[in-house]
């Protein structure tokens, strides 16, 4: 079935989708307005602004209502209130490697730890100055300040992270256009440790930078194709199984929902200074019927 548009949004980046099964509502940002988005589709959508741009997000498992965030200066804790505001408490704070950085893409692990990247505003210019982190439950069960840990670094803008249906494969892609690869890792589900790197992808001769990604029960990876108006999906050999279609040049990100987790929901980008007469509904969000069935994500301190 064709892209059915769930909401003309106009995000300048939509991106983070998450599906938060006890609401049954999609959630999402956009990260230059700086925005918490929800959609539901009794209730429509919702809007709240944050002090500093958001990048990903994930909800707390021990404290409903709130979500963990990638911003800009580091990671932290978000409570929507009743004035469209994001009441903001940091968790752990950043040592950027230059000036003008922020968090991107990032996600729970399958224990529940949350994981996320950063890179240069200025993605043009290439700086592998971007980072890996990871930040979970202190030993005494505080999910509070407990720290962000560098687990790598060397990235232009580390993006697609997912995890396999057991937890035991991580993926992680560099979207930008020297680079354009996903890598799989052996990941230790008892320490949140990831090893043995390997090209898992190489997406310079597909359609599409890689992008933001989402798992399904067969354990096929779901990717963005960002410039290309696609979502792939790849068997978890790296073959490329199948490239459904949306009607904007820049999907951003994918996340399964509904109430069966057989819809594919995916954010887009609306470029500014261009003329979009041949894709106007850029910076929406889209809804697909792929026949696959995705993986519940975790929440943070589950």
């Amino acid at each position: 079935m064709p892209a059915e548009l769930v909401l003309d949004a106009r995000n300048a980046t939509g991106e983070s989708p998450v599906w938060h099964a006890r609401e049954q509502a999609l959630y999402w940002v956009d990260i230059p307005a700086r925005t918490l988005n929800r959609w539901h589709a009794g209730e429509g959508h919702a809007m709240w602004t944050a002090n500093e741009m958001i990048a990903c997000i994930t909800p707390r498992a021990d404290v409903p209502g709130e979500w963990i965030a990638g911003m800009e200066s580091g990671l932290f804790s978000l409570k929507p209130q009743a004035d469209s505001t994001l009441a903001a408490t940091s968790l752990a704070k950043v040592e950027h490697a230059m000036p003008a950085m922020r968090f991107n893409d990032g996600r729970c692990d399958r224990q529940g730890r949350f994981w996320a990247g950063t890179m240069l505003l200025d993605m043009a210019a290439g700086a592998r100055v971007g980072r890996l982190y990871s930040h979970a439950r202190s030993d005494t069960g505080d999910t509070g300040n407990s720290g962000a840990a560098l687990r790598m670094d060397d990235f232009i803008v580390p993006n697609g992270l997912a995890f396999s249906p057991d937890g035991r494969t991580m993926y992680l892609s560099d979207s930008h256009p020297t680079v354009q690869a996903v890598w799989a890792f052996d990941y230790d589900t008892d320490t949140g440790t990831p090893r043995n790197r390997r090209l898992f992808i190489d997406m310079q001769p597909l359609p599409g930078r890689p992008d933001g990604a989402a798992m399904d029960t067969d354990g096929c990876y779901w990717i963005c194709g960002n410039d290309a108006g696609l979502v792939h999906r790849f068997t978890p050999d790296g073959r490329l199984d199948r490239s459904l279609e949306v009607p904007v040049k820049k999907p951003a990100m994918c996340a399964f929902g509904g109430a069966g987790l057989d819809t594919l929901f995916v954010t887009s980008i609306r470029p500014g200074g261009i003329d979009l007469s041949d894709q106007p509904l850029a910076g929406g969000v889209f809804a697909l019927r792929p026949g696959a069935q995705g993986v519940a994500e975790p929440m943070f301190g589950t």
